[in-house]
């Protein structure tokens, strides 16, 4: 009977759990903390990025000039960029990866400006001074 008592806890533990379809979507547009994609630099300076030359996974089968993008991406996503391309339409483009600390201070305020856009600064929204992309290795 002590046999049983881990199998009978392990099926209380798996009916008491949630249902694997409450999935739970969220949506970030650009601008907005927590948002990683392409950015839309217009007229704003060159931001400082985190590698001088852009990165290239895969050409294109017939190479053809194709203007670098910025990306803003999760930390270490341009670290193992090969795994992540798909996931930014970025594969066989020349990508610029942004600094999160000019994401956050110079691109989001901008944007924010330029859409008419509130942007509470006494809330940060989750990020700490201090952890910026500057020093990865």
């Amino acid at each position: 009977m002590k046999a049983l008592a881990p199998l009978a806890a392990a099926i209380a533990l798996a009916a008491a759990a949630p249902p694997a379809s409450a999935d739970v979507a969220v949506s970030v547009s650009i601008g907005e903390p927590g948002f990683y994609g392409q950015l839309d630099i217009g007229g704003m300076p060159r931001p400082p990025v985190i590698f001088t030359q852009p990165m290239v996974v895969e050409r294109a089968p017939e190479f053809r000039a194709v203007e670098p993008i910025y990306l803003h991406v999760p930390p270490g996503h341009e670290k193992h960029w090969r795994k992540h391309c798909q996931e930014y339409n970025a594969c066989g483009r020349p990508v610029y990866f942004v600094r999160d600390d000019w994401y956050q201070d110079e691109y989001v305020p901008r944007y924010h400006r330029d859409h008419g856009l509130h942007h509470d600064h006494e809330h940060d929204h989750g990020r700490h001074r201090g952890e910026d992309r500057r020093d990865r290795d």
